[in-house]
């Protein structure tokens, strides 16, 4: 009996140590794409100015009782040096007509529901959520690591693009509390993101998508600013 027991352990041993020798190659090869994919976001990065683009924004609810909302409109982002805004103006909620803007600049966020500027409320300390907004328009690999502990998840297609899928867990454990992980795939040519995926815990996500994806094109005149 003893020597059977031996025999056991020395085959779990093995088979251990074989496992273990199969995994390193795939996890080498994984910090090696994800090393080319944070240097290619560096070089696109540097030639980042602006982009417009379709999104549709689903709020997802599992617990305790499934529900999905939806808004669809226009996002604008644009990063001078280190000053970076944006802004997303709803046309539709729910497939209803809607008029709501958020704007993001100076570490300021304003909303609106009617979309006016008399109706705008300000939110001075949502600075620290300005790696969430520019995360996959214009953030570099340097900016996504100073912010993230990240993990190369391989390639996907989305609207026939090859993207490169990441998972991101913010360092900042405050952070980390209210969103535990953000899932984003990336065109990586254009430093843009084609879909990211907010696991916010407790049965609920935000998953946006983008579409129709302009890059460094002239904004329109009041990009930024609600209605007068």
């Amino acid at each position: 009996m003893h020597r059977i027991f031996q025999f056991h352990r020395i085959f779990k041993l093995a088979f251990s140590a074989v496992l273990l020798i199969a995994l390193l190659p795939t996890a080498s090869a994984r910090a090696q794409d994800l090393a080319g994919v944070l240097s290619k976001l560096d070089a696109a990065a540097k030639n980042f100015h602006t982009t417009t683009a379709a999104f549709e924004f689903d709020t997802i609810q599992t617990d305790p009782i499934p529900d999905t909302d939806k808004m669809t409109g226009t996002a604008y982002y644009e990063r001078t040096g280190t000053h970076f805004q944006m802004a997303a103006h709803i046309a539709h909620d729910n497939d209803r007509p809607a008029a709501k803007a958020y704007i993001f600049s100076g570490g300021v966020l304003r909303e609106s529901d009617t979309g006016k500027e008399s109706d705008a409320k300000s939110y001075t300390q949502a600075g620290k959520y300005e790696s969430y907004l520019m995360l996959g328009f214009g953030a570099s690999g340097h900016d996504l690591e100073d912010k993230w502990t990240i993990k190369y998840l391989g390639t996907e297609k989305i609207d026939g693009i090859t993207t490169d899928k990441l998972e991101l867990v913010a360092i900042d454990p405050a952070v980390r509390k209210n969103i535990p992980k953000v899932t984003i795939w990336l065109d990586t040519a254009r430093a843009v993101s084609l879909k990211q995926d907010f696991d916010e815990g407790e049965g609920q996500s935000r998953i946006c998508y983008y579409k129709n994806i302009v890059v460094n094109q002239p904004l329109p005149n009041g990009a930024f600013s609600f209605n007068k």
